[in-house]
């Protein structure tokens, strides 16, 4: 269960998307992605995760050039391990790549949200 603490992190982190963020959410939100509901920044256990679909519990990570630091990509080896102990599917997506590929990142979405439907 998510604390008190957890929760207000992620309020104040839903109102400050970084651009990339703000720009895959245009394009997940309100089930434009196999009618799936995503949210953005919901805590999942000790985490917040970028954007979630409870679902097909498919987590849609965005990883801008601080994820390529060993310690980070540590934390999230450990953190996406946890997920994945969970049943998550996590999915991770470069953000340059919603900058210049959003259809193919889209497309991808799709593609994994689908396999998870049809489980």
């Amino acid at each position: 269960m998510a604390t008190r603490q957890l929760v207000e992190r992620a309020r104040k982190m839903r109102r400050a998307l970084t651009p990339p963020e703000a720009r895959l959410w245009s394009a997940v939100r309100r089930g434009q992605i196999e009618g799936l509901k995503f949210r953005r920044q919901p805590p999942v256990g000790f985490h917040i995760l970028d954007f979630y679909c409870a679902e097909t519990k498919l987590a849609v990570e965005m990883d801008g050039q601080g994820h390529d630091r060993p310690d980070q990509m540590r934390h999230d080896a450990e953190r996406t391990l946890w997920l994945t102990g969970q049943s998550i599917r996590v999915i991770r997506i470069a953000a340059e790549d919603v900058r210049t590929e959003l259809d193919g990142v889209g497309a991808f979405i799709t593609q994994v949200a689908a396999e998870r439907s049809s489980r």
